[in-house]
């Protein structure tokens, strides 16, 4: 059965990246308009998270039409990650705007605390900016075999270095202390128990600090580097301002450094909410035990 599912996901594939880019688009957001209507858990998820942090801003109708356009926002994007995998930078580059990226680039090591805005999985053609310069990102295997493999294969065409959160520490280790690299990390999902609680969004949740944590181990600069849907099957990834890790000299707390991260992300949020990944439960109940920042330096490989 794993065999037949990854043979079928490879001529699905095949077939998607034979189309044209805006064809693909406007059948990922068709197939996410569906999945609003089939998918009852997370289309419950996202109307729950969207009231949450916009019920005083906006109507019922506004909110379920926000869940709607998201839904097909992320097919869009699911369905082009598949199409720009193969696609050169010079196919690519009619489609995708990169802005700011001259503050990083000279840079020798940088870390991207980005998140699950557009089409995300074009943070790794960064490296087409600055050919030969090493860009890294981590990703979770999924649990069903095929899939991980086929996830693996459309990645594998970036260049870029990628390592399994939970597997791939050592070989990640090695990769922070080379002279130069950019990590990406996709950071604005629920931290688990090892989280640090801040508020994103007016609401308290566990946010994964390994950005600070990285860039203060690793003597890295850090960044949020987000991508924007700016018109069908077109994006713009802005670099935004470096966070700063240090004051006057002294390392700054990870508590007030990814208090910035959090406010960039939102400042994203706002500025287009159905670009953003509202179907994930970000804003789970506390739990019961929280470690403190300096007591999670020892976790400071995992990214989960």
């Amino acid at each position: 059965m794993d065999t037949l599912i990854y043979w079928f996901g490879c001529a699905l594939i095949a077939v998607i990246q034979a189309l044209p880019l805006t064809f693909v688009a406007r059948l990922g957001r068709a197939g996410g308009g569906l999945a609003y209507w089939l998918d009852a858990r997370h289309r419950g998820v996202a109307l729950k998270n969207l009231a949450m942090c916009f019920g005083n801003e906006k109507s019922p109708d506004e909110i379920r039409a926000l869940a709607r356009e998201n839904f097909r926002r992320i097919g869009e994007n699911y369905a082009c990650a598949i199409k720009t995998s193969a696609m050169t930078f010079a196919e690519l580059r009619p489609h995708v705007e990169f802005v700011g990226m001259e503050r990083m680039l000279p840079l020798r090591r940088i870390i991207n605390a980005g998140g699950h805005f557009g089409n995300f999985e074009l943070y790794t053609r960064v490296k087409d900016l600055a050919p030969g310069y090493p860009c890294a990102a981590t990703y979770r295997a999924l649990n069903q075999p095929a899939l991980n493999r086929l996830l693996e294969r459309l990645r594998n065409h970036s260049g870029c270095l990628f390592f399994e959160r939970r597997t791939d520490g050592a070989a990640l280790r090695t990769a922070l202390n080379q002279p130069a690299i950019m990590l990406s990390l996709q950071i604005d999902q629920h931290g688990g128990d090892k989280g640090l609680r801040l508020p994103f969004l007016g609401h308290d949740c566990s946010t994964n600090s390994s950005p600070a944590l990285f860039a203060l181990r690793y003597n890295c600069e850090l960044y949020t580097a987000l991508c924007f849907r700016v018109g069908l099957a077109k994006w713009r990834i802005e670099a935004g301002k470096p966070i700063p890790t240090h004051e006057n000299g002294r390392p700054r707390s990870v508590e007030d450094i990814m208090r910035d991260v959090l406010r960039a992300h939102e400042a994203a949020v706002r500025r287009d909410p159905a670009n953003w990944f509202w179907v994930h439960r970000r804003w789970k109940a506390d739990a019961s035990k929280v470690p403190s920042p300096e007591s999670k330096g020892e976790n400071a490989d995992s990214v989960e």
